[in-house]
């Protein structure tokens, strides 16, 4: 598969020995893991956070992320950025040389223990409606264009959609991670969030519902269930939460009218 040679030429996984026991016994076979990096963001020459990741998009990621936490409201307020070669840290610098980092840090429930600067989300409006039927070929699409997932396991995958295609796709170890790789895609990219579907394979938290109210897109769908917190704020931003997506069957937790449930 063409894409299993990329993703190991571009060392997003490591090929380790394990021991596997089945009825036959035990048997020692090589197996890929996904690698994972800690990559420094410094903004305007001071360090601002370290993020535990998975190598790849980069340049997405850290825009996706400075978005997402306001610190940038679009790629005119971001003079230049710059990917050192090993990789560990990216150079930001902004339009603005007076930012001042924000002093408030929030320890979020992601892989590797990320850190969250916003607390506050916008309520989204939107007159999407889409079928269930429509969500299950999205999610089988999003199914089939997990690379990385199906190569070594261990990461998690987010996809953004206009409820007929999928237009940008993201995996990571971080849940947190996939978000803002897609917001930083679609920032470089010039691709609208608004009014779009956002699927995801890990658990929705407080904290991604926030960076899914910054991009304003209206409708969530996860393989897993949501947090109590995150049904709470889904519910307040106007936003569709759907988590249990497998098969022919999914659960609405909030705002089951975009989905075309009349149920009160």
């Amino acid at each position: 598969m063409q894409e299993a040679i990329d993703i190991a030429a571009a060392k997003l996984v490591l090929e380790i020995t394990c021991d596997c026991f089945s009825e036959k016994g035990w048997v020692r076979v090589p197996v890929y893991v996904p690698s994972e990096r800690e990559v420094t963001i410094y903004v305007n020459q001071k360090e601002l956070v370290t993020i535990l990741c998975t190598p790849t998009k980069l340049n997405f990621l850290v825009l996706g992320f400075l978005y997402s936490e306001g610190i940038i409201s679009g790629m005119r307020d971001v003079a230049m950025m710059r990917v050192c070669d090993d990789e560990s840290e990216v150079d930001v610098r902004l339009a603005n040389p007076e930012f001042e980092a924000p002093k408030k840090r929030k320890l979020t429930s992601g892989c590797g223990g990320g850190y969250a600067f916003q607390t506050g989300g916008k309520k989204v409006e939107s007159e999407l409606v889409i079928a269930p039927e429509e969500v299950f070929s999205l999610l089988k699409q999003f199914q089939d264009r997990m690379d990385l997932y199906r190569y070594s396991g261990g990461v998690h995958a987010s996809a953004l959609s206009d409820t007929r295609n999928l237009l940008v796709v993201s995996e990571d170890i971080g849940r947190h991670n996939t978000l803002d790789k897609i917001q930083g895609e679609c920032l470089l990219k010039e691709l609208p969030t608004r009014d779009t579907i956002l699927l995801g394979t890990g658990r929705i938290s407080s904290e991604m519902l926030l960076k899914v109210a910054k991009m304003q897109v209206p409708l969530v769908v996860s393989r897993h269930s949501p947090t109590g917190g995150a049904v709470l704020l889904a519910q307040e931003l106007g936003i569709t939460l759907v988590g249990r997506a497998r098969g022919n069957r999914l659960s609405v937790y909030s705002h089951p009218e975009r989905l075309g449930c009349a149920t009160n």
